[in-house]
């Protein structure tokens, strides 16, 4: 099977060959790996024989000028056409820290939106237009890949998270006003990728609204302000066929209710140590695709790893409705003999 056939049959729960593959490791730990055995010429995809995602993308941004603010040896401090100048570290894996954004109120995202124009050069064509055939031939699931709506984007990178947490509550109607907005251009390119002849499978945004412990929004909020630009996704999507995959951290239990209502069908990743139950959730919402799931902490022991594998694939990937992935990003701290065998046992086991 192709990726894409594999990834459609498992999702619809129709015959597979085996479960699709798919992991995210830190940059940090793409280089450790090379030092201990992974060919320079080989990405880990290629190595490990991941599936293949293919991704087309449109810019949302504002268009702000970017550039380099600083640079040192320990890190280099950049603004972005989003409008946030953010540091970010060299030689560490971590987020971007967050110094200073363009758009703080009503009036600066009234100037914003004038920048937010509808031009044809927001999507990337000469780039398509190389890379799809290419795509088409592989058998890659392609999917048109949404940076913007939603908590995470919005609150992390465009106004900020303290601003947008207090405008929750102070302003609903303003951080409403910038989900729709967002949601309607994405919809908006996207026909326009499909009127031109590039088809893909599905949608994804990410969108982290939760924590180790709980919610970072209330769900009262999460209906108020974000579940509009979600609805205008899912909508549009599944009106034409296409799959919604959501990307959403940390512990968002509690929002699986209303991710089932707006039309999600896939959600990643699943994060163990922040108390999401994928056997659980295997059980009570047989309906909604899980990927991930995979607890990072047990990859440092092979007893543990394979504890883990042994305990939760069997049941995931019965039906169908499971796609491997961690339960985030597999740390630096995960040597590259122990990910090489976590992927033996992986095939071993996820074969239908």
């Amino acid at each position: 099977m192709t990726s894409r056939e594999r990834i459609k049959s498992v999702i619809n729960r129709e015959p597979a060959d085996r479960i699709p593959m798919h992991d995210t490791p830190w940059t940090s730990t793409v280089e450790r790996w090379r030092r201990e055995g992974l060919p320079e010429d080989q990405s880990p995809a290629q190595f490990f024989g991941w599936d293949s995602w293919a991704r087309i993308g449109s810019d949302l941004s504002p268009r702000y000028e970017a550039g380099v603010v600083e640079e040192t040896d320990e890190y280099i401090i950049e603004k972005s056409p989003w409008g946030e100048t953010a540091r970010r570290w060299k030689h560490r894996a971590s987020v971007p820290e967050f110094l200073d954004f363009r758009i703080k109120d009503r009036d600066s995202w009234a100037e914003a939106k004038e920048r937010m124009d509808l031009s044809e050069d927001r999507v990337n064509w000469a780039a398509l237009e190389q890379g799809y055939p290419k795509w088409i031939e592989q058998g890659s699931f392609i999917e048109y890949s949404i940076w913007g709506p939603g908590y995470d984007v919005w609150g992390n990178r465009v106004v900020g998270t303290e601003r947008f947490l207090m405008a929750l509550v102070t302003d609903p109607e303003w951080c409403r006003e910038m989900q729709i907005f967002a949601a309607e251009r994405a919809v908006y390119f996207g026909e326009m990728i499909l009127e031109r002849g590039y088809d893909f499978d599905g949608i994804r945004i990410p969108d982290d609204l939760g924590y180790r412990n709980g919610l970072l929004i209330s769900p009262k909020a999460f209906d108020e302000c974000i579940r509009p630009a979600h609805e205008i996704l899912c909508d549009w999507a599944n009106s034409r066929g296409k799959i919604c995959w959501l990307h959403s951290c940390g512990n968002v239990m509690a929002l699986i209710p209303r991710f089932l209502e707006i039309g999600w069908h896939v959600l990643n990743p699943l994060e163990i140590k922040a108390g999401m139950d994928p056997l659980g959730l295997k059980q009570e919402h047989p309906e909604l695709t899980l990927e991930g799931g995979i607890d990072v902490r047990t990859m440092l022991d092979l007893d543990d790893m394979r504890r883990e594998l042994e305990a939760k694939l069997p049941v995931l990937m019965e039906g169908g409705g499971y796609i491997f992935h961690s339960d985030h990003s597999v740390p630096d701290n995960v040597s590259f003999d122990n990910y090489c065998k976590l992927m033996e046992i992986v095939r071993e086991i996820g074969r239908y």
